[in-house]
């Protein structure tokens, strides 16, 4: 097979071909985007204007050419603004430089030990919860700009800020602010190709126009000089060494976790090679390194831009890197231009980026997956505290909410109609569901009967020790116990052994009486000995089936329509509706010792059933199963008779047949001996391909059947594997795997 590098080795025209055709109109897109976005990060962050533009440059070129996403782009993202902000406030731009030089060294050993796929690990409701943090931040900072004022220091104060800066409102700002404001809202509702061009661009574009042709007196974006001008080393700090590396793990952590969920989501929007998370978060840290080195604010995947690549149809990390080259042509031959830009336009570009960080979407899921509590203290932790407390008490409540819904066990305790009092227990039964048990106990009053459920999959020894106190006390002071244990886990299990969580629950139509009820007779069962196991079944029925069941039985009340005639054993250890995972309705089932169609005229009971599924019920196909270990042909072979009963002998007679197929070397009969299956299993299987020959020549199926309208088959049950096998005339195949045998040829 051709590899993809042998491929563009072997066709370089037809590399290049695609990227002047894909990756540089797809590039050119997001070079409109980035830049009017990373002038207003940096403006948000309190950093040099330049800082964004060099950020966006690095984060293009470096990291799109040495990371692992192809497809993503990144550059200075709205997500760090906060904690850059909070930085420069704390120590200066210069040593804010350094703090993301070390950041980016951080990255690049998370992606040398190779765990970058743990900081997914992060609950991603926090992630979208620290982003509407930050975007709740953005604007309610931004929001005084657009209004002609300054911003506060913390959200709390812009918040309460906001009608004094209402009220002194200067409306050249608000126009300016507002004309971006309504554009990025329409703009990219509007039909045609208009649409296509980046809202952004279009929005402060237009509003640096009106403000230059109106000659609106505003603020507007002060330059030093260019992109290489503005290129300066990063500062060496004066102590306050413990904020500095919690800045550097901060920013390391945010941008990683970002750069990694956006590298995810971009992933689910093309169908082009994966994400090498590791390789990504090298690419990321190199970006932040030399960015910081170069006075750059710190670089992140950003997956505006990142889905803006995808969408103009991008195919390789050639767009990333060329969207940085030509911002770093603008930066240095056109930064001029840039100048024109009043502070009220990006003011506004800025509230509206803060705003689509709030995802209706995302709020919609916590709510519906129970995490709307973690959405809503990680934002009110981010935007009154900070980004580091506010995430880390996001975390710490989404952790402790994990650990409730692993560990936590539903305990109640109600009295029925006949007075019996029943303690429900389900879920993980462990030393922490203690208190709850005793308090619900507790509440059993003394010399009651007690009916003790406990369909749990996890239990401790600390739970049996008391679950066992507690009936010894109940039944010292003259009550009675009755334990069923439901769950896939159990009280001598916890006993014996380290507790252990259980895969799967023995209940229901798929377990017998005896792997969950009672064993030994008890006071508190009322019921005969002789029939409590098929009455306490009955009861469970009533339980835990009979609701869910009745909805369909309602609309059977009147009529039948099964789809198959079902032919079986009338061993006990057969169950049609088991191994077809069919309900009411579906089968058509008679049974009889070795599932044989006497010929006809013998046995009225198979014609009329046959006659009536066939004909009046309309079933579109028949069924005969037989099964491993089958008494019926174990006395066949022994000989039928010294069954002993001679109603038993004249049955068991009908298998004669059967048994002369098989000692003539029938084909299903040897496939069977070549799968290992014994004498008797052989027979049985030999017995299935006979009764489906016998239905052939039948009056009622061979009509059917000849019209297109009955098709019939054969099963096997093989019991010690659960396993079941179709058979045929002349071939065994087992239904859940390609064919074992193929007997044809035999």
């Amino acid at each position: 097979m051709t590899t993809t590098v042998e491929k563009d080795l072997a066709e370089p025209s037809s590399r290049l071909g695609e990227i002047l055709k894909f990756d540089v109109p797809a590039s050119l897109v997001v070079f409109l985007v980035a830049v009017p976005l990373s002038i207003g990060i940096a403006v948000a962050s309190g950093a040099p204007v330049m800082a964004g533009l060099i950020a966006a440059v690095v984060g293009g070129i470096l990291a799109g050419a040495l990371g692992g996403s192809p497809l993503q782009v990144s550059g200075p993202a709205a997500g760090l603004t906060v904690v850059v902000a909070e930085l420069v406030n704390q120590f200066g731009w210069a040593v804010t430089c350094l703090i993301t030089v070390g950041a980016g060294a951080v990255q690049i050993l998370l992606g040398l030990s190779k765990i970058a796929r743990h900081a997914l690990a992060i609950s991603p409701v926090v992630v979208h919860a620290m982003l509407a943090g930050i975007g709740v931040t953005i604007a309610l900072q931004q929001i005084h700009v657009l209004l002609g004022g300054e911003s506060e220091s913390s959200a709390v104060d812009n918040l309460l800020a906001i009608p004094t800066s209402v009220a002194d409102g200067q409306w050249p700002s608000i126009l300016v602010g507002g004309v971006v404001i309504a554009l990025m809202l329409i703009w990219p509702r509007l039909p045609g190709k208009a649409s296509k061009i980046p809202a952004a661009l279009v929005a402060v574009v237009t509003a640096t126009a009106i403000s230059v042709f109106m000659n609106l007196d505003v603020e507007r974006i002060e330059l030093p000089g260019n992109l290489i001008e503005a290129l300066a080393l990063p500062g060496i700090p004066d102590g306050q060494w413990a904020g500095i590396a919690t800045g550097v793990l901060t920013i390391a952590l945010i941008a990683s976790v970002e750069s990694l969920l956006s590298a995810v989501a971009i992933d689910k929007m093309h169908t082009g090679p994966r994400t090498n998370f590791d390789r990504e978060l090298l690419g990321q840290g190199a970006a932040n390194m030399v960015s910081g080195a170069a006075s750059g604010l710190p670089v992140t995947g950003v997956i505006v831009r990142s889905a803006s690549n995808v969408k103009a149809g991008a195919r390789s990390r050639a767009s990333a890197v060329l969207h940085g080259v030509w911002i770093l042509i603008f930066s240095v031959l056109f930064i001029s231009v840039v100048e024109l830009v009043p502070f009220a336009a990006l003011a506004g570009l800025l509230v509206m980026i803060g705003v689509q960080l709030i995802k209706l979407a995302d709020i919609k899921i916590a709510n519906k997956t129970g995490d709307i509590a973690v959405y809503g203290v990680t934002v009110v932790g981010v935007v009154a505290l900070n980004l580091l407390e506010g995430v880390l008490i996001g975390l710490a409540l989404a952790i402790f909410l994990v650990l409730r819904r692993v560990v936590w066990a539903h305990v109640h305790a109600n009295e029925t109609v006949d007075g019996t009092w029943r303690v429900h227990m389900t879920g993980s039964l462990s030393f922490l569901s203690l208190p709850r048990l005793t308090h619900v106990l507790a509440t059993v009053p003394r010399e009651s009967k007690v009916r003790m459920e406990l369909a749990v999959d996890f239990l401790d020894h600390a739970v049996h020790e008391h679950l066992h106190e507690w009936v010894r006390q109940h039944e010292l002071g003259g009550g009675t116990v009755c334990i069923e244990e439901n769950g896939s886990a159990s009280l001598a299990a916890a006993a014996e052994g380290p507790p252990k969580r259980g895969t799967s629950a023995v209940r229901g139509s798929l377990a017998p009486w005896s792997a969950w009820q009672l064993k030994s007779d008890s006071a508190a069962d009322d019921n005969p000995p002789a029939l409590r196991p098929v009455l306490s079944g009955v009861a469970e029925y009533h339980r835990t089936h009979a609701d869910a069941i009745k909805p369909h039985l309602e609309g059977m009340e009147e009529f039948q329509d099964p789809d198959t005639f079902f032919l079986c054993c009338v061993d006990s250890r057969v169950m049609p509706n088991t191994i077809t995972s069919s309900g009411p309705g579906d089968l058509f089932t008679v049974r009889n010792m070795g599932n044989m169609v006497p010929a006809q005229g013998q046995d009225t009971s198979v014609e009329a059933a046959l006659a009536y599924g066939v004909d009046v019920v309309g079933t579109s196909s028949v069924v005969v199963c037989g099964h491993s270990g089958c008494g019926a042909m174990k006395a066949i072979l022994a000989g039928p008779e010294k069954a002993g009963d001679v109603r038993v002998t004249e049955w068991l007679e009908h298998g004669l047949a059967s048994l002369e197929a098989h000692r003539s070397g029938h084909p299903v009969g040897r496939a069977a001996a070549e799968l290992g299956f014994s004498e008797g299993d052989q027979l049985a299987m030999v017995n299935v391909a006979v009764q489906l020959q016998t239905l052939a020549r039948h009056r009622v199926v061979g009509r059917a059947s000849a019209e297109g309208k009955l098709r019939v088959t054969g099963l096997f049950f093989d019991i010690p594997s659960a396993r079941v096998l179709q058979i045929g005339t002349k071939e065994i195949t087992v239904l859940d795997t390609p064919a074992l045998v193929d007997t044809a040829d035999l």
